[in-house]
Parts: structure tokens; sequence; C-alpha cells
């Protein structure tokens, strides 16, 4: 018995798909078919799938081809497979040429010749392409148009900064402008990483004119102009999203799900830093009006994980902060010092000092340690009395991870349903948090 197997996503099933399953079972008298998993497919840079991975392997049972579908979760697991089940000939199609040459030590390798004119990626591009307008700061703009290279379903439409000459290295852009109306008569949806003092405004305008908005915290600096914005988005059937991008990474989400589960006992601390040392290097006057303080820039990341897994009803807040300006709106540093009924937290954040940005969850039965950069990592500890019994935790992050908040918006977008990765309420306490003047000075 000759035995072939091959590997895809096989996301949006078409006639390509079909072609090569009978082409690879024609090889032999037994098919395997490898279906990437979610995770799996993050790693190579497909991380916006139509279809979920249950669905993909439905798909591809139902089509009768294959004698039996398997998961493909990790890098190497194509030998161990070729291994496992006594593979003789390994099939892929020619797109991939070369690519899995290291695979004839162990079994033949046989390209198969595409069927031309269809691909998944074209199929998703026709159906779902979202017009993605980006609006305010170039260097956060820069991040979020390079990440959005690699999700599927969107384009960016182009670029609106008061700064036109930074915005001139994104000539490749159809669209650049600093007419806000231009960008939102140019696209469908729009990110917004403005000045916080121009988020509520800008955000109002483009959903009163049918755009999706994904914005960068605080969505506004107030509890009733946040509110507003969410109450507008939910009559218009449009989505309103914060974007924090932490609360979109996989590490992040796993490890909530993991303190949620009682996995360090009850939650008594969370103790979370984020700083840099970036502030005012050329000695520019106007640079504490023009750009982020460390409560707006750093205060959301670090208050996300607080409000998550604490709740936002706190009995008391105290803030302390160092201010650069005279109006005392630019904060250096601040040390946010939350109080509920049985637990306590604190927040620190700077942008002209530096400190270890860790997070540290406490509990009753052990403790939660992320290293630095905290608010992007792949991995994090579950730490015990006995050191033992520590538990690491790995995962991957592709890029700044802005990538997966895309996605999540573009996904809430095609499914008219917010994904709550961040909930309405621990939005509005955080525009309330950032804003407060109700500050001690040091």
């Amino acid at each position: 018995m000759i035995k072939v197997i091959t590997y895809g996503t096989f996301d949006v099933l078409h006639y390509g798909h079909i072609r090569l399953l009978e082409r690879a079972k024609a090889l032999g008298d037994e098919l395997i078919v490898g279906v990437t998993s979610d995770d799996y497919d993050r790693t190579r840079g497909k991380i916006n799938n139509q279809q979920t991975l249950g669905e993909r392997i439905k798909a591809v049972r139902s089509l009768g081809i294959a004698d039996e579908v398997i998961v493909e979760e990790y890098d190497g697991q194509k030998i161990d497979d070729i291994r496992k089940y006594g593979v003789d000939i390994f099939a892929v199609g020619s797109d991939w040429e070369g690519k899995f040459d290291y695979l004839n030590n162990f079994c033949k390798v046989v390209y198969l010749p595409r069927t031309t004119g269809v691909s998944s990626t074209d199929i998703r591009t026709e159906s779902r392409m979202i017009r993605l307008g980006v609006v305010g700061e170039i260097p956060l703009l820069r991040k979020f148009v390079n990440e959005s290279r690699f999700v599927n379903g969107c384009k960016i439409s182009g670029l609106c900064s008061q700064n036109k000459k930074d915005a001139e290295e994104y000539g490749d852009l159809e669209l650049i402008t600093d007419d806000f109306d231009k960008i939102l008569e140019a696209s469908d949806a729009l990110y917004i990483a403005s000045h916080p003092t121009l988020h509520y405004k800008q955000i109002k305008k483009a959903l009163k004119n049918g755009k999706h908005v994904i914005c960068e915290s605080p969505v506004a600096l107030s509890g009733e102009e946040c509110d507003e914005l969410y109450e507008i988005a939910g009559k218009s059937g449009l989505i309103l999203m914060d974007a924090i991008k932490t609360a979109y990474s996989t590490a992040y989400a796993r490890m909530l799900l993991l303190i949620e589960s009682g996995a360090i006992g009850k939650v008594v601390s969370v103790d979370a830093t984020c700083t840099s040392l970036r502030v005012n290097e050329n000695g520019d006057p106007d640079y504490y009006k023009t750009n982020w303080n460390s409560s707006c820039d750093w205060g959301p990341n670090a208050i996300l994980p607080v409000f998550q897994l604490l709740g936002t009803k706190y009995k008391d807040i105290r803030i302390i902060s160092s201010f650069a300006d005279e109006d005392k709106d630019y904060d250096l540093f601040s040390k946010f010092d939350f109080t509920y009924d049985s637990a306590v937290a604190t927040v620190k954040v700077g942008k002209g000092v530096k400190s270890e940005g860790e997070l540290v969850v406490s509990g009753t039965k052990g403790y939660v340690y992320v290293p630095a950069p905290w608010w992007k990592t792949d991995y994090f500890e579950i730490r015990y009395e006995n050191p033992a019994d520590k538990k690491r935790y790995f995962y991957q992050l592709n890029g700044e991870g802005i990538r997966y908040e895309i996605v999540a918006f573009i996904k809430a977008i095609e499914s008219g349903r917010v994904i709550d990765m961040i909930p309405r309420e621990v939005s509005r306490a955080i525009c309330e948090v950032v804003s407060s003047k109700n500050r001690i000075e040091i």
C-alpha cells in the first residue's frame, strides 16, 4: 500500500483545493490530509482565515477524498507524520516547488501543478475587501500600515496626518492628506491614532458618516463621551473597538483564562509597569502640547489587566504624578493605586522615567510573572511556593502584535458583532482614569 500525505489551510474550499487532493490521492492507495491549525497559521503569516479549524476540517472530510484528516500544529510535524504514518509520498502544490526538497530524505516529494486562476486569498479579497483609512501620528501609523500587510480582507485606502512631510514615505498609497473629510470619503473604516484630545470628535464624525472605527485607547477623555460614542455605534450598526494591542495577543488571552480558572487561586494584587525614556529629545517647545502624556500613552495598556481581572468597580483610587509642563497636562510619570473590597492594584507609567516593565498577578495559591515587555509578550510563568512546580507558557507573537487587533476588527465588521476582547465598561473606566485631574503632584 502506497501512502500519500499533503497539507494545507483549505480556507474557503475551492476547485483548486479539490483538484490538488484528487491528484494527490491518485499517486497512491491512501491519502492523509493535514489541515493547519489557526495558531500554526499565525506563525506562517496567515492570520485571518475566514473559516474556523473545525469548519475547514469538516469541509475537507465532506469531499470523501481523504482517507484520514489530521491537524498540523507545529514546525517539524511533517517529518514526524511521515514517520508515524509510514508515508511514501509527500505531495504539495507547485507554488511551493523546492521548499520541501528536504523531505526527500524521508519519502518521495511530488510537486503538483497548481490550478491557475483561483486561490483562497483571491476569493477572500474579492468577497470582503475593506478599505481601511489611517488617521493620526506617523510613528503609530507606520506600525499599523506595516502590520496590515499580513492581514487578508483589508486594504489601506489612505493616510491622514497633520505632518504631511513625514507622510511622504507612504508615497505608494493612493491618498495622503491632512483633510479628515477626504479620508472618510475614501474609506469603509478608520484606524485613529491622533492625539487623544481629537479622538472623541473624529470618532463621532466617522460614526455619523457610517464608518467603522478602531481607535488607540483612550477612545475619549471622559466616561460620558465614551458612552455617547458607543451608543452612536450601537444604534448605527457600526463597530467601535478599543485598540489596545495587548488584549488581542494569544499569550495575554491564555494568561487571563488560566488566572480565571483558578490557577493561582484568588487574585489579591495586580502590579503593572509600562515606561519609556523617549521624551522631547530635540527640545521642541511645543512637545508637551502635541504629544501623548504618560497616562494616555501607557496608561490604557497598564490598567487593562487590572480592570479585566479585578473589575472596574474599585472602592478608591489614588493617583500621584510628576508633570513636565505648567498646565499639568503632560505627566512624565504617574502611579495609580487601586483599592478593591478584597484586592489591590498598582500601575506605574512613564515617558521620561524608566523602570522594569513587568506584570505580576498575585494569588492565594501562586502568582503569574510576565517579564518585560509584558504588553507584547509571547511568554509568561506561573510560579508557586515550590519552584519545582513552576510552569512556563510560550506562544507565537508576530511583529508588533498589531496585526491581531486588525484581524479582530475585520472579523467584527464582517460578522456585525463586536469581538469583546475589551468590554465597553473597561474602555469607559480607562477613559475616566487616564483623564482624571484628581492627582497628587510630586
